[in-house]
């Protein structure tokens, strides 16, 4: 397997790509409304990755009923997940290496995530990843969230790149639509949502994990070369 082309740019998202941060918030998400004795069911935990918070509180209301406390839960949810971040919530495999792979093909990178820029300091400054992109683009950074492709288009602008030339890296079904609506070449990493017959038809691929997507890339970038020495 091996991209289209080589790209000029990359668009990672953060959660359940770069951090496995959405095994915690499903867990947490569970916790909070136990506790609130109004029990949430996985499967709807699943329909709320990839969503920013206003579109998630509009779906627990339509499920929990108008009268479900959002903020109350929203809160505690944040409480649960900032003690987890004490401990320390790790990076999803590969992520160093395709970084360090990145840094070698001399590509930018930027980081276009539903979260908020305290959330993104959290998690990936931790690591001591934040310095490793050029750009991050988190909630209140564009007008509409995934799977709007805004996300997605404020990455490429302030990358300098144009869109199409964007390769995005998404784990979430909403996640690829933005991509995808945004004109990226995107390739799903699928973490706790498996590929449907949408997401194939939406991606150049599907990867079992970053170290797939970095062996692409490398060989994306030696077919250009060849091509350009040959041309």
């Amino acid at each position: 397997m091996s991209l289209p082309r080589a790209p000029k740019a990359v668009v990672f998202d953060m959660d359940g790509l770069l951090v496995d941060t959405e095994a915690a918030y499903h867990e947490t998400m569970i916790i909070a409304a136990d506790a609130m004795r109004r029990p949430l069911a996985p499967d709807m935990c699943h329909r709320l990755i990839g969503l920013p918070w206003d579109q998630c509180e509009r779906r627990l209301r339509d499920w929990m009923g108008e009268d479900f406390p959002t903020g109350v839960f929203h809160d505690r949810v944040a409480e649960l997940m900032a003690e987890r971040a004490k401990v320390g919530i790790a990076l999803k495999d590969g992520v160093a290496e395709i970084l360090d792979a990145l840094d070698d093909l001399r590509l930018p990178r930027a980081v276009a995530t539903s979260s908020g820029h305290a959330s993104v300091r959290t998690h990936l400054g931790a690591h001591g990843m934040l310095e490793r992109f050029d750009a991050v683009v988190a909630k209140g950074d564009y007008a509409r969230g995934k799977p709007h492709p805004d996300p997605f288009l404020e990455a490429a602008r302030r990358l300098e790149v144009p869109a199409e030339h964007c390769l995005a890296l998404e784990d979430s079904h909403n996640g690829v639509r933005a991509a995808g609506a945004a004109g990226m070449m995107t390739v799903m990493v699928p973490d706790l949502l498996e590929p449907t017959e949408e997401m194939h038809g939406l991606c150049v691929a599907v990867a079992r994990s970053l170290h797939d997507v970095r062996e692409w890339l490398g060989h994306a970038a030696g077919t250009e070369r060849m091509e350009r020495r040959h041309a």
